[in-house]
């Protein structure tokens, strides 16, 4: 355990200084909610809506720094780790190089969390934003898209070859599912037909179960979105694990 707390705070430390994180995990959601607030903040999600395009949006931007992380930021860590040799290294000290991802995996999830943090603070002080739903209900399913998207995330960076072909697959991934599915554009304002190509995207499914838990709305309207997280889950962690490269 000790170990791990060393490698943590090497690891964040390195992290912190490349800034990339604090741009993309903890300022841009900011930025987005604070836009949305503004443009959007007393309209309604709407015709008829008993809720502004504000509280769906909250959940919405609350998933940027998780996929920022998850599939942008873990992936390229990963690959270029293992480009380095780092992780073989690992292999020959006390230490096992698995202590590295988790390592990673914490680090991430640090960044998602604080940006939850931030962003509830930014919506309910300037916005008046206030959770309709369980808290506990909205956390476990955060938790739940966290798993997801770091699954994705590992899956792309024990896979790539090189930090340069995981960068081309990380961008192919993460800007399509930052814009589509409902992230920074809310989701409710799209066109039918912009709504039916961001359904494809598995973020997509993970905002609609924040959406829900927020809104207070019953489990059994978000089956398909929990299946759909699960199984995608199930699927990256399954794969990585078979076919992992750790040179």
């Amino acid at each position: 355990m000790k170990t791990f707390r060393i490698m943590l705070k090497s690891e964040l430390k390195l992290s912190l200084r490349g800034i990339d994180m604090i741009i993309f995990a903890i300022c841009m959601p900011i930025v987005v909610i604070i836009i949305i607030g503004i443009i959007y903040g007393d309209t309604p999600a709407f015709d008829g809506a008993e809720y502004t395009y504000l509280e769906p949006s909250f959940s919405a931007v609350a998933t940027i720094a998780i996929c920022a992380g998850g599939v942008m930021g873990l992936p390229l860590v990963i690959s270029d780790y293992r480009h380095k040799k780092i992780l073989k290294r690992f292999k020959v000290t006390p230490s096992s190089p698995l202590m590295i991802l988790a390592v990673q995996v914490v680090i991430y999830a640090l960044y998602s969390i604080t940006s939850l943090v931030f962003v509830y603070t930014v919506a309910r002080l300037f916005f008046g934003y206030q959770l309709n739903g369980s808290w506990f209900q909205f956390l476990g399913g955060y938790l739940l898209v966290i798993l997801s998207m770091f699954s994705i995330g590992v899956l792309v960076g024990g896979l790539a070859p090189n930090i340069k072909i995981a960068s081309v697959i990380t961008s192919v991934l993460y800007f399509p599912m930052l814009i589509f599915s409902g992230a920074t554009l809310p989701y409710e304002a799209m066109p039918t037909a912009l709504q039916k190509v961001a359904n494809i995207l598995p973020l997509t499914q993970g905002i609609k179960l924040l959406k829900a838990a927020s809104l207070g709305l019953p489990i059994e309207s978000v089956i398909f979105p929990i299946m759909v997280m699960i199984l995608f889950a199930i699927i990256c962690i399954s794969v990585s694990i078979r076919f992992f490269k750790w040179e």
